[in-house]
């Protein structure tokens, strides 16, 4: 662990401020690396595992280096999935929330036209799927002549995936001048040569760990019969007791049966599958965050984008049929510096999937046994004490930026010619009140939401009731959620 505190990088003021709320006291060691480099504007090829802080090591740089007072948008970083692109968005929007960074989530199977006119506000940072983001560029909805930034997160997840291509076809449209940034867990031939293809001297940075998988995870191997693994589950479960677990299976129809088998017993379970609705999905993975249920059964498809630092268990219900599905789902584990459990079942006909994880990640899955009877029943007083106890509901990174913020509606926009200029100078003349006490400010036709930050929220609230914005007078209230 590094001994820099985030002050030593020379951050601006309002960028520390975020990071001191965050909670972020000192920089991982993939940010301690690339943070520096980042600052001074070179392309970056980063090889560090899931759970390693990445997102912020990017994050940070993108927030210090970006002008706020220009309209376009001056980054743009591509996630392989929409779970990781919302979960980038909300992580930079909470970094960059001082400096009134606004960042923009742009992902399929959503509607275009309201992201459209979300990117048609001042937007500093764009955070997208690449084909949605193509989408986006070929109907001339994503400007990109003022794009100095561009990040390519889990790279070698998009390679496998398909978007390489498409992923060119997005460079190709960039401005020339640029920092490129690419990070990824394992660095293929055709990531390598999308490196050497599209970079400039690229400063290249890698995160040892012990094979690729972090020591801090205990892994286990369970040797089961399939018509046994329900049983065994439950016992398990039940001697492990979890404060929070991630339950892998390989379809959605056996997410939706185990389900159903935890639900009848009672257990605060939910369930989150490709075949489900975006926004659906979005709704359980906040709510599992916010810690409303403790065991969460997914397909791969939750293998990306849950960044909850606190899940003590991950059980493979099914064994990944691809190797590198074992480092991903594993890493939900043992993040932010806390260690972590995983166990993998496998029927006896499994041994082959077993033997190329092992090669691939260095080192053979330590066998355990099936929980004895005795071991369950010596378990199961404690266990049944925290099934019939109320979730703690846990506070995420966002609602704790959040709880001094207020978001304010105002019924004026573009069409009164109304800038984000305009409602900065007038409220920061407000008794009580200073441009630090303003966060983000979006404008669109015909209304205005500006966050008003620390605690601020009431006293602006009612002092917009009886002062004009460049003459007009507008109604104002507490914009609903």
């Amino acid at each position: 662990m590094s001994e820099l505190q985030f002050r030593d990088y020379e951050l601006n003021e309002e960028i520390i401020r975020a990071l001191d709320v965050l909670n972020y006291l000192e920089p991982t060691e993939v940010q301690s690396k690339v943070i520096p480099v980042a600052l001074e504007g070179q392309d970056l090829i980063v090889k560090s595992q899931t759970g390693s802080g990445k997102t912020a090591s990017f994050g940070i740089p993108l927030c210090e280096l970006v002008d706020w007072a220009e309209n376009k948008p001056q980054a743009l970083v591509l996630t392989p999935t929409r779970e990781l692109a919302a979960q980038v968005k909300e992580d930079i929007t909470n970094i960059g929330r001082f400096k009134r960074i606004k960042a923009v989530a742009v992902f399929g199977k959503q509607p275009f036209a309201p992201q459209k006119i979300e990117l048609a506000q001042k937007t500093h940072v764009v955070v997208g799927t690449p084909g949605r983001v193509f989408d986006h560029i070929e109907r001339g909805t994503l400007p990109l002549n003022r794009i100095k930034f561009l990040v390519i997160d889990e790279a070698d997840e998009m390679l496998s995936m398909g978007f390489i291509e498409q992923i060119e076809q997005i460079i190709q449209k960039l401005p020339r001048e640029r920092v490129t940034m690419l990070f990824s867990a394992t660095l293929p031939d055709a990531v390598k040569n999308l490196c050497r293809k599209y970079m400039t001297q690229p400063v290249d940075i890698e995160i040892e760990a012990s094979g690729l998988t972090t020591a801090a995870i205990e892994h286990a191997l369970i040797e089961v019969r399939q018509a046994a693994k329900f049983g065994v589950l439950l016992d398990l479960l039940t001697v492990e007791n979890p404060e929070s677990c991630i339950i892998f299976c390989r379809t959605q129809d056996q997410v939706n049966a185990l389900f159903r088998g935890m639900a009848d017993l009672e257990f605060p379970v939910d369930k989150i599958h490709g075949g489900m609705m975006q926004d659906e999905r979005f709704e359980v993975m906040n709510a599992f965050k916010r810690g409303q249920f403790r065991y969460l059964i997914a397909t791969d498809v939750a293998a990306r984008g849950i960044d909850i630092e606190n899940i003590t268990h991950v059980v493979n219900y099914d064994i990944p049929m691809e190797k590198e599905s074992y480092v991903h789902r594993t890493g939900r584990t043992a993040r932010a510096g806390k260690s972590g459990k995983a166990v993998t079942f496998a029927t006896p006909n499994e041994h082959k999937w077993v033997q190329d994880i092992e090669r691939y990640i260095g080192f053979s899955l330590p066998v355990m046994k099936a929980p004895s009877a005795d071991a369950v029943a010596y378990a199961k007083p404690a266990f049944d004490e925290k099934l019939g106890k109320q979730q703690v509901r846990k506070k995420g990174k966002t609602e704790v930026m959040n709880q001094d913020i207020m978001k304010l509606y105002f019924n004026g926009g573009k069409k009164k010619k109304l800038r984000a200029v305009d409602f900065v100078g007038t409220i920061a003349k407000l008794e009580g009140i200073t441009a630090e006490d303003i966060g983000i400010i979006t404008i669109q036709d015909n209304v205005t939401y500006v966050d008003i930050l620390n605690g601020k929220g009431t006293l602006v609230l009612q002092a917009m009731r009886d002062t004009t914005v460049k003459g007009k007078l507008l109604k104002v209230h507490i914009a609903k959620k």
